[in-house]
């Protein structure tokens, strides 16, 4: 009797049918996969992908590879040396130990040399690897990696410890809408790394060096605004109470409440205009209350010179704040104070105790480059005055940014006084289209010789409303 096929053909139709559905489901998840590859720019080339897959060069977005490298270079070149210098003094001492014996060499001398010779190298060394940061890798899905800028730039662990971003405490928002405080260093502090590494480095909680000419080194050269320190600034040693304001603003500061020790000068009497060794060129007899009590209230022949009151006749009553951008020892605001307006003054100690002066003489020093942003809010001056600091050397550029930094913050209706500007005469159009761009409305205009190829420029102008 014949045996049915219907049972091996069902067997064999099952195992068709499902082969179908595996292959169908290999089939429907490629594509699936093929889709999420080209939804995510795998196809499209989207750059997280193709740097994950085809290189590691940008990966790092943020991380500074090449400082990583240089610190890794700088540590590696510390070792090396410090092995070359151990090989070099085992042999000396191979040499010469018969004469260390008879020479009686102290073990303290032993001690000394590894410790400068040996240990601290070692440590210094030791230290620079350990604090290299590497980079962290913020979010889920887009898995960028990061690092805080500059870390790996500088050794002293102070400057690291201030660049690094301050996470709230609590977790939260702060009141500035952040999640954490940047404190900030100029990005030219990356160029004078020695500078600012010699500036933090010191004893926590100890007095500081008296570095203040090395902070204005900083400063001039773009590397501001400059870190805080957590050391205590120094004072003179012998510091008196000032004179009472009645008396301060015409009378030469006692000197034995400035320190004196980074000018060529240590009194005040070596500042006369009469001593061509004083130290600083700019602002001759500023630091002589005789010659300086004639200023902006005594009428010169040169038409250039503007009076005090005659300026504060055409605002009656409207100057009551203001800055006076240039160098010297606030005479200028002291004057102004007289005629109870609050002006503040902007100096450096070039050459000379400028700022000491105008805080002890009862005035507000502000102590601010020409390369810094005015630490004022927009349209908040009545007044800015000027005289002595920007003149003719001045590069245009650099002006254009200054103007209109002064600009934003006169108010309107406010003035601009530039006082006693000088220039060479073929410079002189180019420095009045500077002056005249913004369309201030002219006061008072005058321009004089002052050389046989050099002019005097001054100029009263008042800052336009500009509503909006």
């Amino acid at each position: 009797m014949r045996r049915p096929c219907f049972p091996k053909l069902g067997l064999r139709r099952m195992m068709g049918c499902l082969q179908l559905v595996l292959g169908g489901l290999v089939i429907f998840v490629s594509c699936m996969s093929l889709f999420r590859f080209y939804s995510a720019g795998f196809f499209l080339n989207n750059e997280d992908i193709c740097h994950h897959f085809y290189g590691v060069k940008d990966v790092y977005e943020g991380f500074d590879i090449k400082a990583l490298s240089a610190r890794i270079e700088e540590v590696l070149d510390k070792m090396d040396k410090l092995q070359d210098k151990l090989e070099s003094t085992v042999q000396l001492l191979e040499k010469n130990k018969d004469l260390m014996d008879r020479t009686n060499i102290s073990r303290s001398e032993y001690k000394k040399f590894l410790e400068e010779e040996v240990l601290r190298p070692l440590y210094s060394a030791h230290i620079g690897l350990r604090q290299i940061r590497l980079p962290k890798i913020e979010g889920i899905r887009n898995s960028t990696i990061k690092e805080d800028p500059l870390i790996n730039n500088f050794v002293i662990e102070e400057i690291r410890k201030y660049i690094t971003p301050k996470e709230n405490r609590n977790g939260k928002i702060n009141i500035y809408g952040t999640e954490r405080v940047y404190n900030t260093i100029g990005h030219a502090c990356v160029l004078m790394k020695k500078e600012l590494e010699e500036y933090m480095d010191y004893d926590i909680g100890s007095y500081c060096k008296d570095d203040w000419n090395l902070a204005q080194k900083l400063m001039i050269n773009g590397c501001d605004p400059l870190p805080r320190r957590r050391c205590l600034t120094r004072a003179s040693k012998l510091f008196l109470k000032p004179y009472p304001i009645n008396e301060s603003l015409w009378k030469l500061p006692d000197g034995r409440n400035v320190r004196w020790s980074n000018y060529q000068c240590r009194n005040f009497e070596c500042l006369s205009s009469k001593n061509p060794k004083r130290g600083y060129s700019k602002c001759a007899g500023c630091f002589e209350m005789e010659k300086e009590k004639l200023k902006w209230v005594t009428n010169t022949s040169l038409p250039v010179d503007f009076l005090i009151k005659d300026v504060l006749s055409i605002k009656p009553g409207e100057i009551r704040i203001g800055l006076d951008f240039g160098i010297g020892t606030g005479t200028f605001a002291a004057r102004m104070r007289e005629q109870n307006v609050t002006i503040v003054s902007t100096a450096l100690n070039i050459g000379a105790p400028f700022s000491e002066t105008i805080a002890l003489r009862g005035l507000v020093p502000l102590f601010v480059t020409l390369n810094q942003r005015l630490p004022f809010f927009d349209n908040s001056m009545d007044l800015i005055h000027t005289t002595g600091l920007m003149d003719g050397w001045i590069d245009l550029q650099l002006m254009d940014f200054i103007l209109f930094d002064w600009d934003r913050i006169l108010r309107p209706g406010g003035l601009l006084w530039v006082d006693r500007f000088f220039c060479s005469r073929k410079d002189l159009d180019d420095y009045m289209y500077m002056f005249l761009q913004f369309r201030y409305k002219k006061h008072k205009w005058a321009i004089s010789p002052k050389s046989k190829d050099e002019v005097f420029l001054s100029a009263l102008l008042e800052k336009p409303p500009r509503s909006l």
